[in-house]
């Protein structure tokens, strides 16, 4: 949550029609008052009586009745917005946020009736705007001089009390937020995210695998943006900016983003960090690009901050470049997972205030990212295995940098972590499911049927129930499952399993047998993981066969290959969702 105080004004009338009206691109949606210095007080969006003006004659009176000079901007205004991830707010919670601001502010204490007057605006479902008049009933003017940090204080006990994302103020690593109005512009363009989304994740992914200037921006333009330099007097650049082709503003002109106001690293000294030092030249053979990248990865894990607790912000900071490249070329079945922990780790990635980035694992994480980005052709037809190798080893790298975090007291980077891990571990785990439901041979019919003592006779499809399917196929973890919160969700995953065809039974049997869970927190949530990974092999699979092609699961990413006609080549079929960079075709 981050209450913004913006400059003071002197027209309340103005500020109070712009916040109940359309907005400057349409994006205010049903403005209405969520709470006032007086509860009496009635709100000019939902009544046909009292007016915008009205409100306004109100909030200004204490002003007006002032003795001698007045103040020249007597308005007070502050937004208090959610990240986008965080859920949304009632009215009723959003009311209690303004009154802890204004208390907070100096405003209107608590326990002060002759304090300012104030209202507090929503129209929109993440954020509420707060406009006071700088008069106090007694004729005295507020005392507003610590309100920034004491609102972001009362922020950060909301944080706690609502369970939203816990941010730290002012400690210079947050990425810049999408604005109200660049989200109602994607949505008018039918784009899934707004232009400044865009860019940061296309910047990231190419300032985490180029080695030079020039590689960067040939990877930039290459990535379908808009590049602009800026160059000193003496001929060398000291900056850039981007743009989307067709991101334009009201004047027909591109809208640019300078790196620094996409994401702190993002700037051009902040970008060169990546390739200053000694330059690195990995080499591994195709086949073995996972495995040469899990190595060096779980050698680094141990080498993260050896130098000592100041000496690991080089290291975090190779390691989330790392999973970004890892996100770029990973198998297609896991790829959102990866994503999501690139996103996450993202913040854990910007040690604050620690500037030393020649760490003892940096040269490591770079050889690993370096090996992947050069062999993005080979990575995504290696074997899942492999692969799985790799998630395991960058899921004990994100706990070491967690536990790094930590020591140096940096909360928000440890918690960005833990939820980074948490993701990639969801990705080991589906990858699991993948691997089973590739080598899966299911057995005959008449053997499903199971017989003896201790054993359920077969029963309908749709009828089973799941309970004594768990105690049959892991009869030694069965009383910890259903007594687990994931256990509906893991009952659902194994009727979806029977409803596709397959015995339910057997399948959990499989994927519970492809690694150990003694070591799960959760085991009926691992399972949950693992089962997701089969169905979607088994869905990719049948969508193949269903398209004419044979489910022969040729490739690490559990893609299946198109039957080759005799006497013509095979192509290689490129995975769904990833971006291929194409040249022109050549004549023959």
């Amino acid at each position: 949550m981050i209450p913004k105080e913006a400059r003071p004004g002197d027209d309340t009338a103005g500020l109070l029609f712009y916040l109940y009206g359309p907005g400057k691109r349409d994006e205010h949606v049903d403005p209405h008052m969520v709470a006032a210095w007086d509860v009496s007080v009635p709100d000019p969006g939902r009544s046909d009586e009292f007016s915008i003006p009205d409100l306004a004659l109100l909030l200004d009176a204490p002003v007006y009745a002032l003795r001698g000079r007045r103040p020249p901007l007597h308005v007070f205004h502050v937004a208090v917005r959610n990240p986008p991830e965080d859920r949304r707010l009632t009215d009723e919670e959003w009311a209690r946020v303004a009154r802890e601001m204004m208390h907070a502010s100096g405003i209107a204490p608590h326990t002060d009736d002759q304090g300012c007057r104030w209202v507090a605006v929503r129209h929109a479902d993440d954020h509420i705007h707060i406009v006071a008049t700088r008069a106090r009933e007694d004729g005295r003017q507020p005392d507003t001089s610590w309100s920034q940090l004491r609102m972001q204080e009362a922020a950060r006990g909301f944080e706690v009390e609502f369970g939203l994302r816990r941010l730290t103020h002012a400690d210079g690593t947050a990425s810049r937020w999408r604005k109200p109005g660049e989200a109602e512009k994607a949505a008018r363009r039918g784009l899934s995210e707004s232009a400044r989304e865009t860019l940061q994740r296309a910047v990231r992914e190419a300032a985490a695998a180029a080695v030079s200037d020039a590689d960067f921006f040939e990877r930039l333009t290459a990535a379908g943006l808009r590049v602009k330099q800026r160059s000193a007097p003496d001929g060398n650049v000291t900056g850039y900016s981007v743009a989307l082709p067709g991101d334009r503003n009201r004047e027909q002109k591109p809208v640019w983003f300078p790196g620094t106001r996409l994401a702190p690293d993002l700037s051009l000294p902040r970008v060169r960090e990546r390739w200053n030092g000694p330059p690195v030249n990995p080499a591994a053979a195709p086949a073995d690009v996972w495995r040469a990248a899990a190595e060096k990865v779980r050698a680094a894990a141990g080498q993260l901050g050896a130098g000592g607790l100041h000496r690991g912000a080089g290291d975090v900071a190779a390691l989330g470049d790392l999973i970004v490249v890892a996100a770029t070329v990973s198998p297609y079945l896991v790829r959102s997972q990866m994503r999501k922990a690139a996103y996450e780790f993202e913040r854990a990635s910007r040690a604050p205030a620690a500037r030393e980035m020649e760490g003892q694992a940096r040269e490591l994480y770079r050889e690993s990212t370096q090996v992947l980005s050069r062999s993005v052709s080979s990575v995504g037809r290696n074997d899942t295995v492999a692969a799985l190798g790799f998630l395991l080893a960058l899921v004990t790298a994100v706990e070491a940098s967690r536990r790094w975090h930590q020591a140096q007291e940096h909360r928000v980077q440890a918690e960005a972590a833990g939820r980074a891990g948490r993701l990639l571990h969801e990705a080991v785990e589906v990858t699991v499911g993948v691997n089973a439901a590739r080598e899966y041979r299911p057995r005959p019919k008449h053997a499903a049927a199971r017989a003896g003592p201790g054993r359920r006779a077969a029963t309908a499809p749709g009828i089973r129930p799941m309970v004594g399917t768990v105690q049959d196929a892991v009869p030694e973890h069965a009383r910890e499952i259903l007594a687990d919160p994931a256990w509906p969700a893991l009952r659902a995953r194994l009727a979806e399993v029977e409803k596709a065809g397959d015995d339910p039974g057997d399948v959990l049997a499989t994927v519970a047998a492809r690694r150990e869970l003694n070591s799960a927190d959760s085991v009926a949530e691992v399972l949950v993981w693992r089962l997701d990974g089969w169905q979607r092999q088994r869905g990719s699979a049948a969508a193949a066969s269903g398209s004419g092609t044979t489910a022969v699961p040729a490739d690490g990413t559990g893609r299946t290959v198109p039957a080759r006609k005799q006497g013509a080549s095979a192509q290689t079929r490129r995975p769904p969702g990833e971006q291929q960079r194409r040249g022109p075709k050549r004549g023959r």
